[in-house]
């Protein structure tokens, strides 16, 4: 097996070491050494492209203390993916160079965990209970890192979603929502807040059953082949030709399904096309908001698989804009990642709480009252953060806030 492709050989060459990347790699600015950026990075794939029997636990440290943010190819001049080369390395890592304990942790995590709809939900009671009797509670006494486990729904969404919901305005499209694994046990109310919007917007609301993981988890992690077949059985629920488009309020799922295509295969490309994010459909449609004031004060924090991997970045400030009585205001550094990055929080956890202190500080200068992001893992990382700071701001989805202007 080969550390990259040739298209991604090509990729790694277009890189002209302009350094313009330096400035927006959380993990460069927090240690200061030239490995730790995507230049950086992408010299050492380079070199172990060629040198892969030497692979060094110093490479294989950097790979994974990398957010994945993809900061950097929002500012690349050059248009260098380097998302692609990165999760290509830690493909090969996972392969080719792991030992087999952690090859063993992280298949009982990843494919243990996400991989089955049934068995995820299965596990997800357990922990429910544990969380109901306040077990998280006495752990957090040994290790902080249980104060970011999200609280469960006490009924999860795929357990009795209904798998149609009629438009409430005249119907202009039929859409399909995508539940995902971490949105169906604990985020329920944004599935709730997102199909009610989409109703409001004039949308029939399709949701077919037991979708499970869309493989983002998987992918990032170095599980191709995993993510593949998660990929496939998720494609399968779908019929696609039914639907104007497949609607996602999650960031990192939507980023990862729109790149089957280039993950996989073109296999993809039919269902990959039709999915959109929930702020980029209600943009396409022309949005029409609620004649209701909302007179609260919001900020919005950009998604990394958002901002930076989808190019989505207008359209959300845009609707917020768009309702009544909002005191909007901008958030400095919105772009720049909360730390949350998938399981970094877990696996890297106090840089992860740096990078989080640097988001807290410029949220709490905004002194809003809802700060608004588009990823369970941003929503997550961020509640975590103003509890540690003592804030005031709720963090909220942007279906939520939307919702919000029909009560």
């Amino acid at each position: 097996m080969n550390l990259l492709n040739q298209h991604q050989v090509e990729t790694a060459n277009s890189c002209i070491q302009c350094g313009l990347c330096l400035p927006t790699c959380p993990t460069y600015i927090l240690s200061g050494k030239e490995v730790s950026s995507p230049r950086g990075r992408i010299q050492q794939i380079k070199y172990f492209n060629s040198n892969p029997i030497n692979l060094s636990d110093e490479f294989i440290s950097e790979m994974n203390y990398c957010l994945d943010c993809q900061a950097c190819e929002t500012a690349c001049p050059a248009g260098v993916k380097y998302g692609s080369l990165v999760e290509s390395a830690r493909n090969f890592i996972t392969t080719e160079n792991q030992t087999v304990l952690k090859k063993y942790l992280k298949k009982i995590l990843l494919n243990g965990f996400f991989s089955n709809q049934k068995r995820f939900i299965i596990i997800s009671k357990i922990l429910r209970f544990f969380q109901n009797i306040s077990f998280f509670n006495l752990v957090k006494i040994f290790n902080r890192k249980i104060l970011l486990f999200p609280n469960l729904n006490q009924t999860f969404y795929s357990e009795n979603n209904l798998e149609f919901y009629l438009s409430i305005a005249t119907k202009r499209f039929s859409v399909a929502l995508l539940t995902g694994c971490i949105m169906d046990i604990a985020f329920k109310k944004i599935h709730d807040d997102t199909i009610e919007v989409l109703r409001q917007q004039g949308c029939d609301v399709y949701i077919p059953k037991m979708q499970g993981c869309c493989g983002s988890i998987h992918g990032h992690n170095g599980e191709h082949d995993e993510a593949k077949r998660l990929a496939n059985l998720l494609k399968s629920k779908f019929n696609v030709e039914k639907f104007d488009a497949i609607i996602s309020n999650s960031a990192g799922c939507g980023a990862f399904i729109k790149e089957y295509p280039i993950n996989f295969d073109s296999s993809f490309s039919t269902f990959s096309n039709k999915v959109l994010d929930f702020a980029e459909f209600l943009s396409k449609i022309n949005f029409i908001p609620s004649k209701n004031k909302l007179n609260v004060k919001v900020t919005y924090h950009d998604a990394c698989h958002l901002a930076h991997s989808q190019k989505i970045s207008s359209q959300p400030r845009d609707l917020i804009k768009l309702i009544s009585g909002i005191e909007y205001k901008e958030l400095n550094e919105s772009s720049w990642c909360c730390g949350s990055a998938g399981v970094y929080n877990i696996t890297h956890f106090e840089d992860s709480i740096k990078i989080l202190d640097r988001k807290m500080e410029n949220i709490n200068k905004t002194e809003t009252e809802f700060c608004v992001a588009s990823n369970p893992g941003c929503i997550i990382q961020l509640e975590y953060g103003a509890k540690k700071s003592n804030s005031n701001v709720k963090i909220i989805h942007l279906a939520t806030l939307l919702r919000m202007t029909y009560v």
